[in-house]
């Protein structure tokens, strides 16, 4: 899924990254971060997902994005992650050809 980053930056907020699964609120994304952690009597390695919601102020974080988010003060009831950069794009989902994007449509 998506590895975590749990470091701390020079301003002291964590930043965590993530992969966008939904982007339909306003102005809000949301990242499920998944990190691996061995089972403290069984020693398999046990995989956990958190979903974040994350403040994306100019919306340019898509679905399947991996981001990356930082800590901030609560900005709404859920929200205390802001969109500090987007580290991987996802690839094109069916509907779109690289034809499309560009404006060359041939008829």
């Amino acid at each position: 899924m998506a590895e975590t980053t749990n470091t701390q930056t020079g301003s002291g907020r964590k930043t965590l990254v993530g992969q966008v699964v939904s982007t339909k609120m306003a102005k809000t994304i949301v990242v499920e971060v998944s990190r691996q952690k061995a089972h403290p009597l069984y020693r398999r390695v046990v995989s956990r997902t958190k979903k974040f919601y994350a403040h994306d102020e100019k919306q340019t974080a898509h679905v399947g994005d991996f981001v990356r988010i930082e800590e901030t003060r609560p900005l709404s009831r859920l929200k205390r992650w802001q969109l500090k950069d987007i580290v991987k794009r996802a690839a094109l989902v069916g509907g779109e050809s690289k034809a499309e994007m560009t404006g060359e449509v041939s008829e």
